[in-house]
């Protein structure tokens, strides 16, 4: 077992249940950046700022420095190369207000995410849908509009996964059916794959 998800599940033992889909969903992604694709996230409310969260994970240094390379540091300079870090590339769709707010008026809000997808997405990137019943509209039309445009899909959700569970490749399905206790689990199986990825793709650095 990975030790990003032994210590997971030894501080949260209910979470153990979701050991073998949180490392098949860092397969997926691991395999996602290391091809040149990128991660769209996508949920609502307390989801929503989870998306926030996770691409602030992976587009700076999280528990590493991330310093860039020799070849990026002479391609940028100093004192610039100095001061950025290196990142995974990650699309929260929960911005985008005024994008959001024109579809919504003009064709349907509960579509926006899947526009976006549709705008943004290409064969091989992976979206992320964090919903904590399985069964948000708008993320399940994300998700189809992902599966169509040769995406792989991933879900976050409560014990039960809802229809998501039908249209991701893998759905991690924390052992909660309250909004607020699932939401709870959310965060450290996601800051898991976080550490996973950081660790695969950048090393184990200090940020001393």
């Amino acid at each position: 077992m990975n030790k990003h998800i032994a210590d997971l599940t030894a501080s949260h033992p209910q979470l153990t249940v979701c050991a073998g889909d949180i490392q098949s969903a860092f397969e997926i992604l691991r395999d996602c950046f290391a091809a040149g694709g990128k991660l769209l996230l996508c949920g609502n409310g307390g989801s929503a700022a989870d998306c926030e969260h996770i691409s602030g994970e992976l587009l700076k240094g999280f528990v590493s420095r991330r310093p860039l390379g020799e070849a990026e540091r002479a391609a940028l300079g100093e004192p610039l190369a100095a001061k950025l870090q290196g990142a995974l590339p990650a699309i929260p769709l929960t911005g985008f207000s005024a994008f959001s707010t024109a579809f919504g008026n003009d064709v349907d809000p509960e579509y926006c995410f899947a526009q976006l997808v549709w705008a943004l997405g290409r064969p091989g990137d992976t979206l992320l849908g964090i919903t904590t019943s399985g069964n948000s509209a708008n993320v399940l039309h994300a998700a189809s509009a992902a599966r169509a445009r040769g995406m792989a899909v991933l879900g976050l959700t409560g014990s039960g996964g809802g229809k998501l569970a039908g249209l991701a490749g893998v759905t991690i399905r924390v052992p909660e059916t309250t909004v607020h206790l699932v939401q709870q689990l959310h965060l450290p199986v996601y800051h898991a794959l976080c550490l996973m990825l950081e660790e695969e793709f950048f090393g184990v650095q200090s940020q001393a």
